[in-house]
């Protein structure tokens, strides 16, 4: 690209003193520090005085082993581009996940803002950088594929918005002002899907351990924990873990071993986060060797502080449920703050479209949306056609993937069950290992089920409703019909509440589950219905407006 400069080079007090070369000296500029060794570090950061700012490095015993230097200037850079640069290029690696960094979060972080040509600086000439880093093999993959990631899009270093960024203060204070108080202090952040919670609370993470290794700060040598309920979600942690410096693995954990070893050790943690809180434990199960009454409930009791991300809508099973009182029962003991994120984070769609999903999941039916430039839902009467659109949408645009409510049987004996077997006919997902079920490719050919994308982002999502949810013609609205919901484990019936108190949650388990499905997505959302009555009433929407 033109204008931009790059140097790479030895960093020794030599070559520092001798950055001359205009717009790299007394200009702001980016710079990478990294080695080449087998398990290779690196420090991302950004000046305006290069030669002062990397002699200061050399001085910094932190920064021993760190051979080599890229700076990059440009004669159009400003500091608000710089500090945007470096941002980007602190996530980028993170995705990457080739580098262990040495950044640590600042104290107070930058709040999001918009700056002259930041779009520019965004689609133009940070990719040019990126694209020479990869021409010179200090990165591996591209920004398109990184972009996909869900480490990527859970960074630590992501922008906040200005109300993320407040409320991240006001816990990052809360933290200071119990951590040495006796007693159990809890705060609780509540949040629709999409809100940007586990964003926050990844960003929050981070810099708590920071300052758990900081002499100087109130939370120095604090033991701190981050639990989250799903596996798919706690490998994205770890993965994380691999690239910064601070987060380490055992300090992740999932609630129930954290509990039993808290207990074994008869100690108690300082800070707990607890994403994802709403698939905690209400009751005793035996199966997951948790003998108490209410998972969240014993986190707070082996903790000084928990930070609790709730969202009462998420819930999908029986032995996870929370209603009001419950919650509002363990707010009251201990006398917790409640913070809320309101702000759609993910889906890039309009008002009317984000309300028409909120009064379907309500069983109401509204005329379907306008057309919306940022944000495509369409919907499908013809399977084939919806399976391929998703699969042109994903060669396009990439991590688009089709999605089911748990209306069909899915063991896990390793054998191959399907999605609407005359019609869609597509195996329930199969893929295992290290990574995510929507970053496996071959995930293409198969549909996720609730467990396999609650937490995570897609670019396109296709969402089967199955034969669970119709249509009554005479009310207009859906009906939700549990006896063909195929996730047992989710319906196990409650002893501590009556039978038709059982029956009204297993409703709610399935309309929160489509809540959950049709918010993936952020460009667009694919509707395929399987029950003929549903499917006639959608048709009918769509004609009436021409929304195709």
């Amino acid at each position: 690209m033109d204008g931009l400069i790059y140097e790479d080079q030895s960093f020794t007090p030599g070559h520092t003193q001798s950055v001359e070369t205009k717009y790299l000296n007394n200009y702001p500029i980016v710079y990478i520090l990294y080695n080449e060794m087998k398990k290779p570090s690196a420090y991302i950061g950004q000046t305006v005085h290069a030669s002062r700012r990397l002699k200061n490095h050399l001085e910094d015993k932190r920064r021993t082993g760190l051979n080599r230097s890229i700076l990059i200037g440009h004669e159009q850079f400003n500091q608000s581009a710089t500090y945007n640069i470096e941002s980007n290029l602190i996530n980028f690696f993170i995705a990457d996940n080739q580098y262990k960094l040495q950044n640590v979060s600042q104290t107070r972080m930058r709040v999001m803002h918009d700056y002259y040509e930041k779009k520019r600086y965004n689609e133009e000439i940070f990719p040019a950088i990126w694209e020479k880093l990869h021409t010179e093999s200090i990165v591996s993959d591209t920004i398109e594929n990184l972009k996909n990631k869900d480490i990527y899009k859970l960074s630590p270093y992501k922008e906040l918005s200005a109300h993320q960024l407040k409320i991240k203060n006001e816990i990052l204070d809360f933290c200071r002002n119990h951590a040495d108080h006796d007693g159990h202090h809890v705060i609780a952040i509540e949040g629709d899907a999409g809100t940007g919670k586990s964003v926050l609370l990844s960003s929050l993470f981070n810099t708590i351990q920071d300052l758990s290794k900081d002499p100087s700060s109130e939370l120095a040598g604090k033991d701190n924990y981050l639990l989250v309920n799903h596996t798919e979600m706690l490998k994205t942690y770890k993965s994380i873990a691999n690239s910064l410096p601070n987060l380490k693995k055992k300090n992740l954990m999932k609630p129930t071993p954290f509990i039993n070893q808290m207990t074994k050790a008869d100690k108690n943690a300082d800070i707990v986060l607890i994403d994802e809180a709403h698939l905690l434990l209400t009751k005793e199960d035996a199966y997951n060797n948790f003998r108490y009454d209410n998972q969240l409930d014993e986190i707070i009791k082996r903790s000084k502080i928990s930070i609790v991300i709730f969202d009462p809508k998420q819930v999908l099973k029986i032995k996870s449920y929370w209603d009001g009182s419950l919650l509002d029962e363990i707010i009251y003991r201990y006398n917790a703050t409640t913070k809320k994120l309101s702000e759609q984070m993910r889906m890039e769609a309009n008002q009317y479209t984000l309300q028409w999903i909120q009064q379907f999941v309500r069983k109401k039916i509204m005329p379907l949306p306008k057309r919306d430039p940022h944000f495509e839902f369409r919907i499908f009467d013809n399977p084939e056609q919806f399976r391929k659109a998703i699969e042109e949408k994903n060669e396009e645009k990439g991590l688009s993937r089709i999605v089911s409510t748990f209306d069909y049987l899915h063991k896990k004996d390793g054998g191959a069950y399907y999605v609407d077997k005359d019609g869609l006919h597509m195996p329930w997902n199969q893929t295992q290992g290290n990574i995510t079920w929507a970053e496996n490719p071959n995930s293409i050919r198969e549909v996720g089920s609730i467990y396999t994308v609650q937490g995570f982002d897609l670019n396109y999502v296709g969402v089967v409703l199955g034969p669970s949810i119709s249509y009554d013609e005479e009310r207009d609205e859906l009906v939700i019909d549990p006896s063909h919901y195929k996730d047992t484990g989710a319906f196990v019936s409650r002893s501590d509440l009556s039978v038709e108190k059982n029956q009204e949650i297993k409703e709610e388990i399935i309309l929160n589950s489509i809540n959950v499905l049709m918010k993936r997505g952020i460009h667009g959302l694919y509707l395929y219905a399987t029950d003929p009555t549903l499917q006639k009433r959608l048709q009918q929407l769509k004609g009436d407006n021409n929304h195709e």
